[in-house]
C-alpha cells in the first residue's frame, strides 16, 4: 500500500498545525518552508482540509490557518480514507476495469482484502495527536529558522 504525496502532505500540515500553540494562525508559506515542499500543492490540500472541516482559513492582512478540530479529534484512518482516490491494490479489485481471467476463482484477492482492512485498523487507532508526544523536537526541526 502507498499513499499519495497529497495524503502524505495533508498529514503533514495537520502535524504542523497542531504543533503550534492552540489557536496560534501559520501560513502556507511557512509550511512550504518547513518541509522544503511545494507551495503550490499545499494551497491545494490546505483549500481541501478546510472543505473537510479540519481547518479553518482567516483571510486578510494577519490571517493564516489553523486546526478548528482537536489532534485528538483527527483520525488518521479516516483522513486517509478522505484523502486517497482509491484502494485497488489489484486489477479485481475496480470491477469497472477488471480484466483478469482468474477473477472468479481467485484466492489472493480475498488475502489482499484482508491486508488492506488490517492496514485501515492500524491507521484507525491513531490520531494526529498521537503523533505529538515528542512535540518538542518536532517543534524544533519544524521551527529551526526562528519562526514560532
Amino acid at each position: 500500500m502507498r499513499l499519495t504525496m497529497y495524503t502524505d502532505y495533508s498529514l503533514r500540515v495537520l502535524i504542523f498545525l497542531a504543533s503550534k500553540q492552540p489557536r496560534e494562525l501559520s501560513t502556507v508559506q511557512e509550511i512550504s518552508d518547513a518541509y522544503k515542499i511545494s507551495k503550490n500543492h499545499l494551497t491545494k490540500i490546505v483549500h481541501e482540509l478546510g472543505k473537510l472541516q479540519l481547518i479553518e482559513t482567516i483571510r486578510g492582512r494577519g490571517g493564516g490557518i489553523r486546526l478548528c478540530v482537536e489532534p485528538k479529534d483527527i483520525n488518521v484512518g479516516a483522513l486517509v480514507r478522505m484523502t486517497e482516490d482509491d484502494f485497488h491494490l489489484v486489477e479485481c479489485f475496480d470491477p469497472s476495469k477488471n480484466m483478469c481471467v482468474l477473477s472468479s476463482a481467485c484466492q489472493l484477492k480475498g488475502v489482499l482484502y484482508e491486508a488492506l482492512q488490517a492496514y485501515f485498523a492500524v491507521l484507525d487507532r491513531y490520531t494526529i495527536a498521537d503523533f505529538l508526544h515528542n512535540k518538542d523536537e518536532i517543534h524544533s526541526l519544524l521551527f529551526s529558522t526562528g519562526q514560532s
